[in-house]
């Protein structure tokens, strides 16, 4: 039996975490991004997702591997992100189309590409945020892009009616990854701060996201489903 894990963006944070995950469980896991994934036993297919030639290029080499292996599932996981500083008055059209190129176009190319391939009990797993459903100030393009990931899980899960493949959005709150960090400098005032912001008091480890991923591909009856992810977050 195989079985093949595709992780987009598998080379820090929630991605390593579902990477290791998987190699655990068995599956063959294959990172696509433009870093090695740390994980022992990954295999990685590097490129640019922000280059639409890339892209291409990298399904069709994710696509030849189905095909080699014929595995009897496929887990394709869309965790890759573009996290940028802006704000609706300061969000350049180049700024949001390199978002949106990253965070949805990317993934429209590579769904299109491997779905036909992937057999009955495949997944087709979204990592969201909190902010595919609300907003904060400063993340304007990063915000319109995880409401996007929503509406393409949604149609993704009507699209694939009666094929046995079932689709999720994956919702974590703060996780303490790179990007995260990045975005806020690595202060950790803020860190303590917004990890405050939930009923444990803390930031989320990749780790606890990574499980809910492994788990939601593993639960076919989630389909269409948004799993929140946060810790009990705090509404204001």
């Amino acid at each position: 039996m195989s079985r093949i894990a595709i992780i987009t963006g598998a080379s820090s944070g929630i991605g390593a975490a579902a990477a290791e995950q998987f190699i655990d469980q068995g599956f063959t896991v294959l990172n696509v991004s433009r870093r090695n994934c740390p994980v022992v036993g990954v295999d990685n297919i590097c490129g640019d997702l922000g280059s639409e030639a890339a892209v291409n290029a990298l399904a069709s080499d994710i696509a030849t591997q189905i095909e080699t292996l014929a595995p009897t599932e496929v887990c394709l996981v869309h965790n890759a992100a573009l996290m940028l500083k802006d704000t609706v008055t300061q969000c350049s059209d180049s700024d949001m189309l390199k978002v949106m190129h990253i965070n949805v176009m990317a993934i429209n190319s590579i769904n299109r590409r491997l779905l036909p391939l992937m057999p009955r009990g495949s997944s087709v797993l979204y990592v969201g945020s909190t902010l595919s459903e609300k907003a904060v100030g400063g993340a304007f393009s990063y915000v319109v892009s995880k409401h996007a990931q929503l509406g393409m899980m949604r149609a993704t899960c009507q699209d694939l009616m009666g094929q046995g493949i079932h689709t999720a959005l994956i919702c974590p709150g703060f996780t303490d990854t790179e990007m995260l960090r990045g975005h806020i400098g690595n202060d950790e005032a803020i860190v303590d701060s917004i990890g405050e912001m939930n009923s444990f008091g803390r930031l989320i480890a990749p780790t606890e996201i990574a499980n809910l991923i492994a788990w939601s591909h593993a639960n076919p009856v989630i389909n269409g489903s948004v799993m929140h992810a946060n810790l009990g977050q705090l509404e204001h």
